[in-house]
């Protein structure tokens, strides 16, 4: 049986993972036990407050990264939400090849991007969109994401037939490598075409961002986690760093309340920073 909270250890748990990376777990206390009990119990914690201490007193981050992925799921697979490459494809880029016609430079930002599916679909996407002319194009895309487990799984690249149900036969045998025992690997021409970091969405929007605004921001299935002023301050941080005329993708399980923002609604979990 995993090691019990107590409601003081609770609390504390849930306001240092508010504070710290917007994620509200107050309603999450028997998750939070069945998650965390048994690997404080295998680890020799006491409690859960030897436990946060651990955290806190970590500056490597691996502890950090632990308890996220403990308490957060990473799941996703390939042509997640299809409607979205297909607004893409049809829509998007086609406007953005025509207002970015003088420095041929997209700028696409993958914000939470998890095991690397979401911004790698984009890449091929992209790369079969301009087919002959994307060598003339500079479209690599940055991958963000709080935890340095998945951005490392990411960067490798390997997946499992599973989540590649959405691709083409076409796709899976242009862009990937077999690696025999149903596990495929990214080829590494659509790998040199994402940047990974880690970055925390609770941060302040870095001014590079600013002075060098997006044409579209994919953060999808991650304000799942946040409260309503947590999520609505984050869409407004997104705002600041989409150009005139960009685009604002997430999650269709999730809303952005249209009272407060700037943005315009376009069309199911799709939004635009009106042109000027």
């Amino acid at each position: 049986m995993g090691l019990e909270i107590t409601e003081n250890e609770f609390q504390r748990l849930v306001k240092y993972m508010y504070d710290n990376f917007g994620i509200n777990l107050s309603a999450k206390k028997v998750l939070v036990q069945g998650r965390l009990g048994n690997m404080l119990n295998d680890r020799g914690f006491k409690n859960y407050n030897e436990y946060l201490d651990a955290v806190i007193a970590d500056k490597s981050g691996a502890e950090v990264t632990t308890i996220l992925n403990k308490l957060t799921t990473n799941h996703t697979f390939f042509m997640r939400e299809p409607e979205h490459y297909t607004f893409l494809k049809n829509t998007i880029l086609p406007y953005m090849t025509q207002t970015c016609k003088n420095d041929h430079v997209l700028r696409i930002w993958s914000a939470a991007c998890s095991s690397g599916e979401e911004c790698y679909t984009t890449a091929m996407l992209m790369d079969q969109y301009f087919g002959a002319e994307k060598a003339k194009w500079d479209t690599r895309i940055l991958a963000t994401d709080i935890s340095q487990d998945v951005i490392g799984k990411a960067k490798r690249g390997v997946y499992t037939e599973d989540g590649m149900k959405g691709l083409s036969n076409e796709w899976k045998a242009r862009y990937f490598n077999d690696l025999g025992g149903g596990k495929y690997e990214i080829c590494q021409a659509i790998k040199d075409e994402v940047i990974f970091k880690t970055f925390n969405l609770m941060d302040p929007m870095p001014d590079k961002y600013k002075a060098k605004p997006f044409d579209l921001i994919f953060c999808r299935n991650v304000m799942i986690y946040f409260d309503a002023p947590t999520k609505q301050a984050l869409v407004n941080r997104f705002y600041d760093v989409v150009k005139p005329g960009g685009y604002f993708f997430i999650g269709h399980a999730e809303s952005v309340n249209r009272n407060d923002t700037k943005f315009e609604y376009i069309q199911p979990a799709i939004y635009r920073h009106p042109e000027k």
